[in-house]
């Protein structure tokens, strides 16, 4: 084992504990063992009607059946980006089977629509829509006034992407406005998680990377943010974190079945979610929310955050050398981290990110997106004067307003619309 990995399985098993399951080969006990720690009956949502999950499903049946589990109804999980309606339907499901325990074996999208179905389930009489529920501690809030905590969630993570098996997010989408929506909250923290990382040797590369490079934002995002107090847990976080991924998308780009790549890529995304339970994401993942109906989360992170780490770089040199010597160590940056500074420090790491952005074939300008259109600029600029996003304008190491936003905001995302760098204002 690598000192790499070491580091990684230390900062993970610090973060969990006992309450995580992950590594290879972990599927065909854990969930079972975890589920039967909150009752007898259980509610398995999956992707019911795919081939490639069919031996995963029995497995996972198997593990429940073990453990004396009744297993009182299935359920398909969410589409990609968890729409409304799959919330909905999926909540629909836990009010008439009344599980004690909801099992979700998905994807970040799954497992986030699972966590909302499921706190909307527990407190649906005091509120009976999600809407509510969006923005920061909202779901807590309630659950105070109730005297009530969340169904059990066991949460087995099928993607190395968002982590969503292990944090307090639940991303929502409203498909009518193309707008995805956040609710971040401790309350809705699965309770027991599992991840067996054999299960992506099988992932189309698409989906891989996709989901890397959310991994990758939530490290570099919570590292340029970080408050003082969680600054160097950040660090060691972004180094371990991101280090791995690289080196797993390297790998598997060359072997999408290598399954030492993979467990590199779950422990690397796994990192990204220990990250955002110490600091929270900004301008890029912002962003995404609003153009979830042309680019997949993981792409529209991996193209805005060159851009913001331009827009930071006055702010954040000692991350900007962290992270771009990563990016020089694997040959994405050939010029000297060191003997750089300021806004030049930031070109050269937004560099080396757009190489490798290129080596994996990404769109690294927003006008080379199939179906954008500059609307979406707009669109991103008022979403980020909504209230309930307010979070990632103040987690910012270079915090806005939403006063701010048209004046700082919208030169980045122009910069970001024809690749040109130079068109972004530094404060």
């Amino acid at each position: 084992m690598s000192e790499l990995t070491e580091r990684a399985l230390a900062i993970l098993k610090e973060f969990k504990g006992d309450a995580y399951t992950f590594g290879r080969g972990v599927l065909d006990e854990a969930p079972g063992k975890f589920a039967a720690e909150f009752g007898k009956k259980a509610l398995l949502v999956g992707s019911m009607s795919s081939d490639w999950f069919y031996p995963i499903k029995n497995r996972i049946l198997k593990s429940l059946e073990a453990a004396g589990i009744d297993v009182v109804g299935t359920a398909r999980s969410a589409s990609p980006n968890a729409p409304f309606v799959d919330v909905y339907r999926i909540h629909s499901h836990i009010m008439h089977k009344k599980p004690d325990v909801i099992v979700v074996a998905a994807g970040g999208s799954g497992i986030d629509a699972a966590k909302a179905a499921a706190t909307l389930a527990t407190l649906g009489d005091y509120q009976p829509e999600i809407d509510p529920f969006f923005g920061v501690g909202e779901v807590t809030k309630v659950c105070r006034e109730s005297g009530r905590t969340i169904i059990p969630v066991v949460a087995v993570m099928m993607a190395a992407s968002s982590a969503a098996h292990l944090t307090k997010y639940s991303n929502i989408t409203d498909p009518v406005i193309g707008q995805k929506k956040l609710i971040v909250d401790e309350a809705i923290v699965p309770p027991r998680a599992v991840f067996d990382y054999d299960v992506t040797t099988t992932q189309p590369m698409s989906l891989t990377v996709d989901g890397s490079l959310d991994g990758v934002a939530h490290l570099v995002e919570v590292y340029f943010g970080a408050p003082a107090e969680v600054k160097g847990q950040a660090r060691r976080t972004a180094e371990v974190g991101l280090e791995l991924i690289i080196k797993g998308l390297i790998q598997t780009k060359k072997d999408p079945s290598n399954a030492e790549a993979r467990t590199l890529l779950g422990l690397g995304t796994d990192l990204g979610g220990y990250a955002i339970m110490i600091g929270g994401t900004s301008g890029a993942h912002l962003n995404s929310f609003s153009l979830v109906d042309v680019l997949s989360h993981g792409r529209a992170c991996a193209l805005m955050n060159p851009y913001y780490s331009v827009f930071f770089s006055t702010a954040v040199e000692e991350q900007l050398r962290v992270i771009g010597g990563i990016y020089k160590k694997y040959g994405y940056i050939e010029q000297d981290i060191d003997s750089l500074s300021g806004r030049k420090l930031g070109l050269a790491v937004a560099g080396g990110m757009v190489n490798f952005s290129k080596f994996l074939d990404f769109p690294t300008r927003l006008s080379e997106v199939p179906g954008i259109s500059e609307s979406h600029i707009d669109k991103c600029l008022t979403a980020a004067k909504n209230p309930q996003l307010d979070m990632k304008l103040r987690n910012m190491p270079v915090p806005l307003n939403g006063e701010l936003v048209d004046e700082y905001m919208r030169p980045v995302l122009e910069a970001a619309w024809t690749g040109e760098f130079e068109k972004i204002k530094t404060m």
